[in-house]
């Protein structure tokens, strides 16, 4: 949406299109913090700017706790206290407007005096999409929407596909070396990326809410499946595995671990009732969904059940097979390609088993968003149109 200068009030602490831009970066930047860490609710993020005699200022800033609650908003009125009357609000999303287990983010705009709201996008969710902006206009106060809405429809994905189709965004990673190969024969894991692109991975696993692999990831590479940066290791995601028959190894690592970093196993509906009680005593959780008609866990089923859970962002790992049928499912919506200079040679595992390696790397109907070096490795990336 293009900004018209005419449309602010002449009490606004902002006056140009450049301000509002710079504020909402801010807003942003906030939110972008709780990535993963707020579902079910979206990571938002919010700033209130005042009017000082140097200009505008920032006088409050927040993102969505985690857990999801308090909302961004309140958080900055807060800190911003009688600074906020008259002030400019920016939000990455439209503020509530209805009741829920904490009063509607639009009346807490209204109460603190703000002047005039930026709303980055609006909110798709059937109780807000529009109710919010109509409740504050309604109030006298100024709304703008639209001024960061790329990088706001970026940043609540998650938020956005679960509610329109009731399942998460589903970003599928993968590590591809120079000849396409995913992995050593038998599998066994090797090493394709160094240790930038492997940063930058992990960076991608604490900004979701859960990561998921199939049970041939888990007993070829005993994974850990967290998050290990510094300074960010509370935040690793839950993790998922896809295990029909319930075969999990009760020593592998994240059964082991379940009880730090909750582990979520999605079995078929007749898996072993035994199996279950085992893993449940070992502080796993257990999903069961239907099968489709290969026999296989009916994958559009699993995602519905995850995001009736609450989980909005999922990171799909691996491996090969999980990474082929989410594609042939067409349940991704964002591609991140990590492509090492090593080759694993002949016999090593294809990355996409019996399907050429452009199912992965130009997949139809993505538009490529990123391409960056890291060290000697490359990462692409490619976004659902």
């Amino acid at each position: 949406m293009s900004f018209r200068a005419m449309s602010v009030p002449l009490s606004s602490p902002v006056s140009s299109p450049q301000e509002d831009e710079r504020f909402m970066a801010e807003a942003l930047a906030a939110g972008q913090q709780g990535l993963g860490r707020t579902w079910p609710n979206p990571s938002v993020g919010a700033v209130v700017v005042a009017a000082t005699p140097q200009g505008p200022r920032i006088v409050g800033r927040a993102g969505t706790a985690p857990t999801g609650r308090p909302h961004a908003e309140p958080q900055a009125l807060a800190e911003a206290g009688d600074l906020a009357r008259g002030a400019t609000l920016y939000v990455t999303l439209e503020p509530c407007s209805h009741h829920g287990r904490t009063p509607p983010c639009a009346d807490a705009v209204i109460a603190a005096g703000i002047r005039r709201v930026v709303a980055a996008i609006e909110d798709p969710d059937h109780r807000v999409k529009g109710r919010g902006v109509a409740r504050l206009r309604a109030a006298g106060i100024w709304v703008t929407v639209g001024v960061g809405a790329e990088q706001a429809l970026f940043d609540h994905a998650g938020h956005i596909r679960r509610v329109r189709d009731g399942r998460p965004h589903v970003l599928l990673k993968m590590a591809v070396s120079a000849d396409g190969k995913a992995a050593l024969a038998g599998p066994r894991p090797a090493a394709i990326t160094g240790p930038e692109a492997r940063a930058r991975a992990h960076l991608m696993r604490a900004e979701a809410d859960a990561i998921l692999v199939g049970l041939g990831t888990v007993k070829a590479d005993d994974p850990q499946l967290t998050c290990r940066l510094p300074g960010l290791e509370e935040r690793s995601p839950v993790r998922i595995v896809l295990d029909s028959e319930l075969n999990i190894p009760l020593g592998s690592t994240l059964v082991r671990t379940a009880c730090d970093v909750p582990v979520w196993v999605v079995a078929a509906e007749d898996a072993p009732a035994e199996r279950e009680a085992a893993l449940v005593n070992l502080g796993v959780e257990v999903l069961r969904a239907p099968r489709g008609r290969d026999g296989r866990l009916f994958l559009p089923a699993v995602l519905k059940l995850i995001g009736l859970i609450g989980i909005t962002r999922l990171m799909v790992e691996g491996g090969p097979q999980v990474a082929a049928a989410f594609l042939d499912a067409e349940l991704v919506d964002e591609v991140a390609v990590f492509r090492g200079a090593v080759e694993l040679g002949e016999g090593a595992l294809d990355a996409l088993p019996g399907r050429p390696l452009s199912r992965l790397t130009a997949p139809v109907g993505f538009a490529e968003v990123e391409r960056a070096d890291f060290g000697a490795d490359q990462l692409l990336r490619l976004w659902r149109r």
